[in-house]
């Protein structure tokens, strides 16, 4: 089974903001730190907050932080929420498979695809930052908040030095 760049994306934001130690990293913050795009970013937040994952302030001291239902979350169930309910094939799509009324692939990949996920429910996102990952992320996490902050308005670029925000 492969994850959607979404659910990859999601798991890295969750385990990012699970070695936050002090200062609130803002959703640019995180974008940089895993070179990513910051819209992209923003939608799994977005996605993350609305799962009860991941809290955003805004304004002065704000940034994201992990809830404490985020931290104990189960990695098999983040993956489910975030993947949906679908099959892994699509044998009822827009034309139909014609071997779906007797075939026994579909059965055989529903059941990987529940393996997948049952081999992820006994993780938590603080089991995943565990050593080496943590310090790893820390270390990461340091280097991409460093420098100046662009910030993009109406066409122009404007540098700024780094502080808190929640965008």
């Amino acid at each position: 089974m492969r994850l959607t760049r979404f659910t990859d994306l999601a798991l890295r934001v969750l385990m990012r903001l699970a070695v936050t130690e002090t200062d609130l990293p803002t959703t640019r913050d995180v974008a940089a730190t895993m070179e990513v795009p910051y819209t992209h970013t923003a939608k799994v937040v977005a996605r993350l907050q609305h799962l009860g994952l991941v809290e955003a302030r805004r304004g002065r001291g704000g940034g994201l932080t992990l809830t404490p239902a985020g931290r104990s979350a189960s990695v098999g169930g983040v993956v489910r929420e975030l993947e949906g309910a679908g099959d892994v094939v699509d044998c009822d799509g827009t034309t139909p498979c014609p071997l779906r009324g007797a075939c026994l692939l579909r059965g055989a990949l529903r059941r990987a695809q529940e393996a997948f996920f049952a081999a992820l429910d006994p993780l938590t996102v603080n089991d995943l930052v565990a050593a080496p990952t943590g310090p790893l992320l820390l270390g990461i996490s340091g280097r991409a908040g460093s420098g100046p902050r662009v910030e993009r308005t109406a066409g122009a670029e404007r540098a700024s030095e780094p502080g808190p925000m929640a965008g």
